[in-house]
């Protein structure tokens, strides 16, 4: 039902009517739903639109939790709703709001109020809004055993369909046993006692806690504190019965001993565990809850998994994994040979390299004590690099000297050596060594590393080989001075293969002791046998001896 309130002043009766019964045509606000119950802490929607005569222009709109001011406060300006309020209609036809973080200072009716350039509106009955909190009933205390019903209640009904979550000391109950608002507990258990609250699905809101007691068989440790290795431990189960029960003890589901009293001496990790009471007379029995022994004692049985199968090659990501049993739990710290180089139980190497290669171990330590764990060897596989020609010895290499070339190289695994003079195969292994080297021996020479995941080849080095001269000869040049007869000449040349080249030639006439010219070519102006011999740093060779006679002479330049 809507009901509209116009602000004018004082007009006369009659006046009055007749624009009442103008202005009212076409005016009009519609809440849907007009009663919403909304949780604590949540968003609220009102949906509302509303209605003017054609022809009439809107001015302002806003929402009022008011309707007794001639001028109702605009809730968008009020400090406790101006940051939670967003106006989502529009000056149009749509004036719904969303009202967020609602407490229970919120729970009142709002209404819509919208001016036109002509008249102003306020939409009744308005919405009303009751913020509710959420509220658990449980009995006090029960008996382990006895079935018990927790109840969710709220102070109104809900606006949206609700699912109800409940929780056992902040946590949520996993498993459903919930009947609408209601959680059922049969046949209570000791673990169930605790602080429950409830909520509902979807909103952040959670009721306080209410504690829910469950009376049982109860154990008391003897002592306080840490229990470490070797410490005596004393346990002590208090039960109410007539007549007196009988007490046994049990360690999980095995009996351990008998009697009120139950004594450890020289406590070990072993003995920790869940320890209960079990107390039994003629009219029946209860267990007591079940009390942990938690055992301190320093790491043991510390060792390093690798998280990787078959070899490892260089760029692969590996885990090491220390593996620890300690009680407090250790901190781990890992070593490579004697260095730091992580913490945590997990050390992982991202793109590994060959200088990642080596024996790793890990520290499991406490309050307690320290422990290593034995080494684990990475074994990077890589292919060569770093491929060089070293040549043993340094300065010249002279004809008739041992060499030795070694190629150096690094790869895992290591690899095959080969050796090539230019473009051809000579030889294998790591040392390539020439004894009485030659001038045929002369060249570039590398070597080739090669493994199962590559090859790589070193830069060229020259063996540059030293000798005397060597296959000295003669040859005849003739040089014609007029006619044939007069003033012609022989002039003879050296040639010889040496390393440095020869600079140095001596002539001799055979059977003379005495050189009878210099340099590599000679003069002969007169007939004889002749013969030269060149020179180097290395040594010199002669070469045979050629005759020069008239005749001779006359030949060669008619041949000429």
């Amino acid at each position: 039902m809507l009901m509209s309130v116009r602000m004018a002043p004082p007009l006369p009766l009659i006046f009055l009517l007749m624009i009442h019964g103008v202005s009212s045509a076409g005016w009009g606000v519609s809440y849907s739903p007009s009663h919403i119950c909304a949780l604590k802490n949540s968003s609220v929607i009102m949906n509302c639109t509303y209605t003017y005569p054609t022809g009439y222009q809107i001015m302002k709109v806003f929402w009022t939790k008011t309707k007794d001011n001639v001028e109702p406060p605009d809730l968008s300006k009020d400090p406790e709703y101006s940051q939670r309020l967003q106006y989502l209609g529009d000056k149009q036809q749509n004036c719904t709001i969303r009202l967020s973080h609602v407490t229970l200072k919120d729970s009142r009716k709002y209404y819509f109020r919208f001016i036109t350039n002509k008249d102003k509106w306020i939409g009744y009955p308005g919405v009303t809004l009751t913020v509710t909190d959420l509220q658990v009933e449980s009995p006090e205390r029960v008996t382990e055993g006895d079935s018990v019903r927790l109840t969710c209640k709220s102070s109104c009904t809900l606006t949206d369909r609700a699912t109800f979550i409940w929780y056992r000391n902040s946590q949520p109950l996993t498993e459903r046993r919930d009947r609408n608002n209601e959680l059922l507990l049969q046949s209570v258990r000791r673990e169930d006692a605790g602080r429950y609250s409830c909520a509902v699905h979807g909103h952040n809101h959670i009721s306080p806690a209410v504690q829910l007691n469950v009376t049982y068989v109860s154990v008391l440790i003897n002592g306080s504190g840490e229990i470490v290795s070797g410490d005596s431990v004393t346990l002590i189960c208090s039960s109410n019965s007539n007549p007196p029960a009988e007490i046994s003890w049990f360690k999980g589901g095995t009996f351990v001993g008998s009697g009120r009293i139950f004594n450890i001496s020289k406590i070990s990790s072993d003995d920790s565990g869940e320890y209960k009471c079990r107390s039994i007379n003629e009219h029946g029995e209860k267990y007591s809850d079940a009390v942990t022994l938690n055992i301190m004692y320093p790491p043991r049985s510390v060792y390093v998994s690798i998280i990787q199968s078959g070899q490892i090659w260089m760029g692969d990501s590996v885990t090491l994994i220390c593996s620890s049993n300690s009680n407090p739990p250790a901190e781990i710290s890992w070593f490579k040979g004697r260095t730091f180089v992580g913490s945590g139980r997990i050390f992982n190497i991202s793109k590994i390299s060959s200088d990642d290669s080596g024996e790793y171990k890990c520290r499991s330590i406490n309050e307690h004590g320290e422990k290593y764990s034995d080494t684990v060897t990475l074994n990077v596989m890589y292919p060569p690099r770093n491929v060089s020609v070293l040549i043993n010895g340094s300065g010249e290499i002279v004809s008739g000297d041992s060499v030795t070339l070694i190629c150096s190289s690094d790869s895992n695994p290591p690899a095959e050596i080969s050796w090539f003079k230019g473009g051809t195969f000579v030889g294998s292994g790591r040392i390539y060594s020439i004894s009485k080297i030659g001038s045929d021996d002369s060249g570039e020479y590398k070597c080739r590393s090669r493994n199962k995941h590559g090859e790589k080849y070193s830069d060229a080095v020259t063996l540059n080989v030293m000798y005397l001269p060597r296959s000295v000869s003669v040859s005849i040049s003739i040089i014609q001075s007029g006619q044939i007869w007069a003033g012609g000449s022989v002039t003879l040349i050296c040639s010889s293969d040496s390393n440095p080249p020869a600079l140095n030639f001596s002539w001799f006439k055979e059977n003379e002791s005495s050189a009878v010219g210099s340099g590599q070519s000679f003069s002969a102006l007169q007939s004889g046998r002749f013969y030269c011999q060149a020179h180097n740093q290395h040594g010199s060779q002669r070469s045979d001896a050629v005759t020069v006679t008239g005749e001779a002479f006359i030949n060669t330049l008619l041949h000429s």
